[in-house]
């Protein structure tokens, strides 16, 4: 069982998610760092109202009986690796329990060796919201933690 530590700085969320869900699978222990730094592809206004308007539909009726939907960066990426587990299944559940995700670095992670993913490495492409921005849009402050 290895431990690895992947950096999700420019990193596409989809392609890390499905890469990462994969690992779990097979029995690593992930910590993803830099959380917020991860990048959804697209127009930046489309994505901004497809994630509005999933609030928009919970907030609409009551509010209260959900579907919740997280507004920290960590935890909207740990939900969307979640949905590419197999999460009604003890595998899913204990592969899920192995991945950790934090917002910027941890003292206690800053001299492990982190893993270079550069196959999804996301530099020249033009349109991207960062996961910060998309958090911020429906409700995330960041000066507080929820």
């Amino acid at each position: 069982m290895n431990e690895l530590v992947i950096n999700a700085e420019n990193k596409t969320v989809g392609r890390l998610s499905s890469l990462v869900a994969k690992r779990l699978l097979l029995g690593d222990k992930i910590s993803i760092i830099n959380a917020e730094k991860s990048i959804i592809t697209g127009d930046p206004k489309s994505v901004l109202r497809k994630y509005k308007e999933r609030l928009q539909i919970r907030t609409s009726t009551a509010p209260w009986k959900g579907p919740l939907h997280p507004r920290m960066p960590d935890r909207f990426l740990r939900r969307i690796i979640r949905g590419m587990l197999p999460w009604d299944t003890p595998r899913g559940r204990t592969a899920y329990k192995r991945l950790k995700v934090y917002m910027g670095t941890p003292k206690h992670l800053k001299e492990v060796p982190i893993e270079s993913l550069p196959m999804i490495e996301c530099k020249t492409i033009r349109k991207k919201v960062y996961l910060s921005e998309i958090c911020k849009e429906i409700g995330w402050s960041p000066l507080k933690r929820e």
